[in-house]
């Protein structure tokens, strides 16, 4: 307990708050005082020794189990934060924030203090206005928002933090209807690096607002809050195509002329698998009927010269799509988490953590016959991985370069090199370098990757320079810092 004379020791509750103001780092103490954090908390702080440590630490990827914070904060309102916030700089503590504990680099975590958000995660809806809790899961987002007959374009991991996701843009999959997540962000609430707790929208803090919509995660502030415009929803349908593996090239020929080019309505994806055996899959889903559905699938397999070895189409509604869409389409949405008690989990959740290594580009331009063959190549190799493609374009392209900090708007598809240990990162590695001469340097942030070099460039194209100026600005000491920050 703090002893008589020491600065702690009457503080009260945000007692950081008052004694650390903006830019201003006390002298004379030696070591953190996390006795006098935790009370001045509303949430709790899991620490070292204590009962949910080993848990609170993990991430969704078992590879970063190694990594030790010196404590976890559960945060139970925005007020936490700014306390959490102001107890890293005044004790120069390393402060990481995580939201759904996804981050492909292991970010979400770190020696320091995780500021963990998974509590605030109410979720509510007025005048077409959805307002999200940072914490929020994206499973429980789809399951509230469609009780009241709306949604908003996000993505399909239901455990995916819907702060991360909109952080960095946000593909998902009726986004070439409705744009990115982060396109559809009217304002958001943060507590910056000085502990203030501000609102950014396009006529308060209008630079911070436009680098929250693609900039990335962990880099500004940490975010409680968002607020998006919601859309309507109504039976949609959903599809999943399969070819055997000596089709594999047609396919990817096919689909990276049709998917980026259908009606905005019609979303889809590719998988090139080995997991363990080859597979090619035509996933997605259409803001439309079954029949209308059909006439586009057929499109496509008109083009790839043969009709699918297998087809799945099913006209259902909104909700039961995205259970599917998620990979829980025989589960509940208590049973769509990861199993245990602390924030973010449910007593029933039948999730797994998975361990893998990924990486990404961004493909402007169709490949070749010389890049398809090299592409099929890749994943023919002995191994668990796939490649997913996701189609852009559609409302995303219809939005300027410039106007976020998602710079791809010009782009035909994703690319997502994705396997399993062991030898995952080995695969990644080999796949994403032999590719690089066919997609060239362009990454998504959101599917952040430890060894790119130039990743400024190659995540942010020319927006790279405006969000350095507004890191500048709003974190000019570099209170949150990302081995991949700004």
């Amino acid at each position: 307990m703090p002893t008589s004379g020491h600065p702690s020791a009457s503080l009260g509750r945000r007692g950081f708050l008052a004694l650390a103001p903006a830019g201003l780092t006390l002298a004379g103490v030696q070591a953190p005082d996390w006795r006098a954090l935790a009370r001045g908390l509303d949430g709790s702080l899991v620490r070292p020794g204590d009962a949910t440590y080993d848990r609170a630490r993990r991430l969704f990827n078992p590879a970063y189990d190694k990594i030790r914070p010196a404590a976890v904060a559960y945060c139970a309102t925005p007020a936490d934060v700014a306390e959490c916030v102001a107890f890293a700089r005044r004790y120069n503590v390393p402060v990481t924030s995580r939201s759904g504990g996804h981050s492909y680099g292991g970010y979400s975590t770190g020696t320091g203090l995780v500021v963990d958000v998974s509590r605030l995660s109410s979720i509510r809806h007025s005048a077409g206005l959805a307002t999200i809790g940072a914490g929020a899961k994206l499973v429980d987002v789809y399951a509230k928002l469609s009780k009241l007959g709306v949604s908003i374009p996000a993505g399909t991991c239901p455990t995916v933090g819907i702060a991360g996701l909109t952080l960095g843009g946000g593909l998902g999959v009726v986004s070439r209807r409705y744009g990115l997540t982060c396109d559809v962000l009217t304002e958001v609430d943060m507590v910056t690096a000085d502990g203030r707790r501000i609102t950014c929208s396009p006529s308060s803090h209008p630079d911070l607002f436009w680098a929250s919509r693609g900039g990335g995660g962990g880099n500004f502030g940490i975010a409680t809050s968002f607020t998006f415009r919601s859309h309507g929803t109504r039976e949609v349908t959903v599809f999943f195509l399969h070819w055997p593996w000596a089709k594999a090239g047609a396919v990817l020929r096919a689909w990276q002329k049709w998917a980026p080019s259908a009606p905005d309505g019609l979303w889809s994806n590719l998988h090139l698998s080995r997991d363990p055996s080859p597979d090619v899959t035509v996933g997605g889903l259409y803001l439309g009927s079954k029949a209308g559905c059909e006439k586009q699938l057929q499109m496509l397999a008109d083009r790839v010269g043969s009709d699918p070895s297998s087809r799945y189409v099913r006209h259902v509604p909104y909700q039961q799509a995205m259970m599917i869409m998620a990979g829980c389409s025989s589960y509940s949405v208590s049973e769509c988490h990861r199993p245990g008690s602390l924030p973010g989990e449910t007593a029933n959740g039948k999730l797994v953590r998975d361990t893998f290594s990924a990486k990404s580009h961004i493909a402007y331009a169709p490949l070749g016959d010389a890049g398809i063959r090299a592409l099929v190549a890749q994943v023919a190799r002995p191994g668990r991985h796939t490649v997913l493609l996701d189609a852009l374009g559609g409302a995303i392209a219809r939005v300027r370069p410039d106007a976020t900090a998602f710079p791809h708007r010009k782009a035909l598809y994703s690319v997502q090199y994705y396997a399993h240990f062991d030898g995952a990162r080995a695969w990644a590695r080999a796949a994403h370098t032999a590719m690089r001469t066919y997609f060239g340097d362009h990454a998504y942030v959101n599917y952040i990757d430890p060894d790119l070099k130039g990743f400024l460039g190659q995540y942010y194209g020319p927006n790279a320079p405006r969000l350095v100026r507004t890191k500048s600005q709003y974190d000019p000491t570099g209170l949150f810092h990302l081995p991949q920050g700004l």
